[in-house]
């Protein structure tokens, strides 16, 4: 009897690439938000989901058998990590295909950010399986809209490479930024990565460090890189640490030295279109200043 979900005239051979089956109508892959600490933090949805779906994949099993111990859930639940995903992703994908339905949480949070996921979402999507997110609790969102800066744009950096060129070229980055960033850090690093980023030229720029989000001890403190630098260096913190960095203020453009830069500019022999290129890559300039400079030279 032919399967339903196959295509007519054929069966797939075994060895045939699973993206190229077309999937059981039922193949879900949810992406399910658990609490960061409070478990009350869980939607009404993503409970529903967790006890109806074929399997949930965890992180780290026990730790999340207190959250689904808590609101009764039965579903099967197996680990998957970042030491396990390459290869457990195609049997998984496989199930998926065949009419499954999976439920991809992790130990706190939104799934995908800075925690595994991002293998198996892709081979889904590859596969056809549908893959559909189930919105919910978030650390780095937490912290960004008590920090009290700028939230309608940033960049989130994750956990700080530990050392050597990458981290020093993300710091960097992080010292250069316009808006606000967020990051993670573990907390016997976070006297150090402040230390850091104040040594960088940081050290008057607002920082907010925010602990143990939605639990017991849950701290946010404010303050210059400087001083919170100097503050955890003597008092350690413990837990999780999301730490939310005011952007650097713009630099203060003097019209008359731009002007100046593209006369000299200009009598090398660049064009007025290359001169205001420079002034915009080089200089920092905004376009339409640069262009006005430019053709006022």
């Amino acid at each position: 009897m032919r399967d339903a979900e196959q295509p007519r005239g054929r069966r797939p051979s075994p060895h045939e690439p699973v993206a190229s089956r077309i999937p059981h109508p039922a193949s879900r892959l949810y992406i399910v938000s658990t609490p960061i600490g409070n478990l009350a933090d869980i939607s009404l949805r993503a409970l529903e989901t967790l006890k109806t779906v074929s399997l949930v994949l965890a992180e780290d099993t026990r730790h999340s058998r207190t959250l689904l111990d808590r609101y009764e859930i039965t579903t099967p639940v197996e680990s998957y990590h970042e030491h396990n995903e390459a290869r457990m992703t195609p049997r998984l994908i496989e199930r998926l295909s065949s009419g499954e339905s999976m439920a991809l949480i992790t130990d706190a949070g939104t799934p995908l950010l800075s925690d595994p996921g991002a293998r198996l979402v892709r081979a889904a999507i590859e596969a056809g399986v549908d893959v559909i997110p189930v919105p919910g609790a978030s650390a780095l969102l937490a912290a960004l809209v008590v920090s009290g800066l700028p939230a309608e744009h940033f960049t989130f950096f994750g956990f700080l490479p530990r050392k050597g060129r990458e981290r020093s070229a993300v710091l960097e980055e992080l010292l250069a930024l316009r808006h606000t960033g967020v990051l993670y850090e573990a907390p016997s690093r976070v006297a150090a990565t402040l230390g850091e980023f104040a040594a960088g030229g940081g050290g008057a720029r607002q920082v907010v460090v925010a602990r143990e989000l939605t639990k017991q001890f849950e701290e946010v403190r404010r303050g210059t890189a400087e001083e919170l630098a100097r503050y955890y260096q003597a008092t350690p913190p413990k837990g999780e640490v999301v730490i939310v960095v005011e952007g650097a203020a713009p630099a203060v453009l003097d019209e008359a030295a731009l002007q100046e830069t593209a006369r000299e500019l200009l009598a090398s022999g660049l064009t007025p279109r290359d001169v205001a290129r420079t002034l915009i890559a080089e200089h920092g300039a905004p376009r339409n200043i640069a262009y006005r400079v430019t053709q006022g030279a």
